[in-house]
Formats: C-alpha cells, structure tokens, sequence
C-alpha cells in the first residue's frame, strides 16, 4: 500500500511538472493565434501591459482548469496500479485515456476563456471597446478583462472538475447473487 501510495505521488509530481510546460506554452500560443482584434504576441513585445495582464491571466486561468482535469488522471493511475486484477486497461490504453482526460480539460478551458471574453465584449461594447482599449494599453481595462477570465475559471473548474471524475473508469465489484 505505501509503494502504491509514493508511486502514485511520484506519478502526480511528473505529470504537474510535465503538464505546467506544455500548458504555459500550448495555452500562450493557442490564445496568441486565436485573437482576431490585434497580434498579441507584438503588442507584449511592445511593452504593452494591459496585455500582458491579459495573458497572464489567461494562462493562470487555463492552469486553474486543467489542475481539476490533472485529478481523474491520478485517479485513474492509482487505479491501475493498485487493482490490477480488476484491471483490464493495458498501458497503452492508459495512456490513450489520460491523455483524452487532458486533452478535453484544455479544450474546456480555451473555449471558456474565450466564449467568456467574447461574451463579456458584446456586452459592455456600447459603453466600451474592450479590444480597442487593450490594444492602447489601458491597464484598467486589462485587469478588468483579467478578472473576467480568472472568475469563469473558477466556476468553470468544478464542471471540469466534475466531468472529468465522471469519465474516469470504475472497477467492477463482482457480481451478486439473488436469492431465487
């Protein structure tokens, strides 16, 4: 049970660091390509700071989601490792089956973050243009686009969170016998 117990955590730890890597870098580039309004990746090395608040919101906000999804692949590692009698996942379909856990969370959470700042421009868009405002670089608007993202991770990361716990695969417990 202890080596079951330390080689799933040594199994969580890999896949956080591992997963810190390619989340930064796959949510930077996704949100980078994905904004129609103005070339993001230009405007940070600009210096503009109101977008860079944005980014880095939106990459902490990204992290947020996939950390809820990051559970049901440690729940299915332990699984594996600690019923293998009961278990009829090879490593392969392990693997296949953890990576579609991660790969559905980062999908969950690119189309919040964006459905979320899409939604939030056509609402305040006869009062304010918040795509024009960020590409000036009004800071205020940055840390109000940010917040809108980091507040929509933190209800969208239960669903996830949820979800994911649900798709995870249940051992069977046998079968019962009825009195006849």
């Amino acid at each position: 049970m202890f080596t079951t117990r330390l080689l799933t955590s040594f199994f969580e730890f890999f896949l956080s660091v591992v997963m810190s890597g390619f989340v930064i870098y796959l949510t930077y580039r996704v949100f980078i390509k994905a904004n129609p309004d103005f070339d993001m990746e230009a405007e940070i090395k600009k210096g503009n700071v109101a977008v860079g608040i944005l980014v880095g919101a939106i990459l902490f906000a990204a992290s947020m989601i996939l950390q809820k999804g990051l559970g049901s692949v440690v729940s299915i590692f332990r699984l594996y490792i600690s019923a293998p009698g009961e278990n009829t996942l090879g490593v392969g379909k392990l693997l296949l089956l953890s990576a579609s856990h991660l790969g559905l969370s980062m999908l969950l959470a690119v189309i919040t973050i964006s459905i979320t700042l899409r939604l939030f421009g056509r609402l305040v868009r006869n009062h304010m243009h918040p795509g024009e405002e960020l590409q000036k670089g009004n800071i205020a608007v940055g840390i109000v686009l940010a917040s809108v993202v980091l507040v929509a991770a933190l209800y969208v990361g239960e669903g996830v969170s949820a979800i994911s716990k649900a798709l995870v695969p249940q051992p069977s417990i046998g079968q019962i016998e009825i009195m006849k």
